[in-house]
């Protein structure tokens, strides 16, 4: 059975990030797809030092937060979502620090990911949503994994949003189709 990683990039467990993967993990188990969760647990995350342990290792030097786990993760999905929570125009930034780990250290040396379909979705109320999901884009396309889209920019409101809701409904869907293929 193919496998999905949803990883919640929002320290709150239960927030509208959440919820957002929670609409995109219904369509996937309906179309008969595993999903599997990352959740950001909120404790202090480094950023990357440029230190090239991982050039070998592919995993990073340093071991006292989630970076290798969320590496072992997106190893073993066959694809990914990534949410975020839109904080200041923006993904939220201990995500993107750990993002940075993460694929640097699985991508730059070996491509470990290329191939794996993966999409971004962000959560806000008015301005960051499209320039989040750009920047998390950017990852997926250095790593060569395709990108998939969906009928409107991957951004959702909360509960109110139905609009938003059709679109992480088709988002799913599409991943699962690019999955089936």
């Amino acid at each position: 059975m193919k496998k999905v990683l949803l990883v919640n990039g929002s320290p709150r467990r239960n927030g509208n990030t959440a919820a957002a993967l929670e609409i995109m993990e219904k369509e996937l188990l309906e179309r008969g797809l595993e999903t599997v969760w990352f959740q950001l647990d909120g404790k202090p995350v480094r950023g990357c030092i440029a230190c090239g342990r991982c050039a070998s290792e592919h995993r990073c030097a340093f071991t006292d937060d989630q970076c290798n786990e969320l590496i072992e993760k997106l190893l073993a999905a066959d694809g990914v979502v990534v949410g975020t929570p839109v904080y200041f125009a923006g993904p939220n930034g201990a995500l993107c620090a750990l993002l940075d780990r993460a694929f640097y250290a699985a991508a730059n040396f070996g491509q470990l990911l290329a191939g794996k379909p993966a999409a971004a979705i962000a959560t806000c109320w008015r301005a960051g949503a499209t320039p989040s999901i750009d920047r998390i884009n950017k990852y997926f396309t250095f790593s060569q994994m395709p990108v998939v889209s969906s009928d409107y920019w991957n951004g959702y409101l909360g509960a109110q949003d139905k609009f938003g809701t059709g679109v992480l409904k088709t988002l799913a869907n599409n991943m699962a189709k690019m999955l089936e293929a």
